[in-house]
């Protein structure tokens, strides 16, 4: 069962695959925004599955430590590849949103369906509760800096847009240290806490890959990322537009989606192998990434590119964001996981986009 569910898996991101030519045709000869915006997210899926699979087979040649940096860097590159080049196009707010819409996205949809779909199959589940209690401290963190920004700018008359971009860099370079620390903290003092490499080893050892060739693969696959994010980004206004999507909405539940469907694919099909441990840090370390490393990332990037890009969220994102980080940590504490605990996620996340959609636009 789980082997067929992993070829599913593959065939279907390889069927996907035929959408990166039609979606430069539909650029290229006019079909429309929405037929480009559609073929374009539909390509992003299995280039993100490439680029994961990528990162592992790299990570297999180079060794545990440079490997669990190399995962904890390209993690998340689409997601980052889409929101740069969304910030340069100038569209702020998606980028706000699809931020918080990853981090929603990871610890509800994704172990949410974990905890359902390896729940019905196995009565309960377990993981290392240690570092579920961790995640959740280093959530938290995550959740007080989103949320200060935005309290300087309500408690006061107004902090004007370079005044609220130098906080946001401050506090982008303090979360950015703090993920360096829990990389140490991970792959060095702690390791053993973290060790998930045993029950994998039997599956690695008769199997050497060739760096140059993923390498290679990495590079090509990270280019087209780039480009189809450029279609996509390009489509964006005019396909919500006829779609009847706010802004809002798109950058809290589409984008998230297209960036993340390969990684939610990778933490369904090892619950659904019993290897809760495994999706569970897949769907929490997602999280983590995106708000201690991507996010920082793109404000120092704003910066840069002098886009107004800050940790000011809107208020009702941030209700959403410490929503998701509530229920998730009170579900996944005790290191035990169920069906229902799932469902619980689940409903988290359909009540929390259902919210999102009917918002009015801002």
């Amino acid at each position: 069962m789980s082997g067929s569910t992993m070829t599913v898996k593959n065939i279907i991101f390889s069927v996907l695959l035929i959408f990166i030519p039609i979606s430069l045709a539909a650029e290229y000869l006019h079909w429309g925004e929405l037929a480009v915006f559609i073929t374009a997210g539909l390509a992003i899926l299995p280039l993100a599955a490439w680029m994961g699979t990528a990162t592992e087979e790299i990570a297999l040649v180079v060794g545990p430590s440079l490997g669990g940096l190399l995962n904890a860097t390209f993690g998340n590159a689409t997601e980052l590849i889409i929101a740069l080049v969304a910030l340069r196009a100038g569209v702020v707010n998606v980028v706000k949103a699809s931020l918080t819409g990853s981090i929603i996205g990871n610890l509800l949809l994704v172990m949410g369906f974990s905890m359902l779909l390896g729940g019905l199959r196995y009565k309960e589940q377990v993981f290392q509760p240690t570092i579920a209690r961790l995640n959740a401290s280093t959530m938290n963190l995550a959740v007080i800096a989103m949320l200060l920004p935005t309290a300087v700018d309500y408690t006061s008359a107004g902090i004007d847009e370079p005044e609220m971009q130098k906080l946001s860099v401050v506090v982008a370079i303090a979360l950015i240290v703090i993920y360096l620390l829990t990389l140490f903290f991970s792959m060095k003092t702690h390791s053993y806490l973290y060790d998930l490499s045993a029950e994998e080893e039997s599956e690695t050892e008769s199997h050497k890959p060739n760096a140059w060739l993923w390498t290679g693969v990495l590079l090509t696959v990270t280019v087209l990322v780039a480009v189809e994010s450029e279609l996509l980004v390009g489509a964006l206004e005019e396909a919500t537009k006829q779609l009847g999507l706010t802004e809002l909405f798109t950058g809290i539940i589409v984008l998230p989606i297209i960036g993340n469907a390969a990684e939610h694919a990778t933490a369904v099909v090892v619950a659904v192998k019993n290897k809760m441990d495994l999706s569970v840090s897949v769907a929490m370390g997602s999280s983590l990434q995106i708000a201690l490393f991507v996010a920082p990332v793109l404000v120092i990037a704003g910066w840069f590119m002098h886009q107004p890009m800050d940790l000011n969220f809107n208020p009702f994102e941030l209700v959403a964001v410490a929503v998701a980080v509530l229920i998730a940590n009170s579900v996944s504490s005790d290191g035990r996981s169920n069906w229902l605990e799932g469902s619980l996620l689940l409903a988290t996340y359909i009540v929390i986009g259902a919210a999102f959609f009917f918002h009015p636009p801002i």
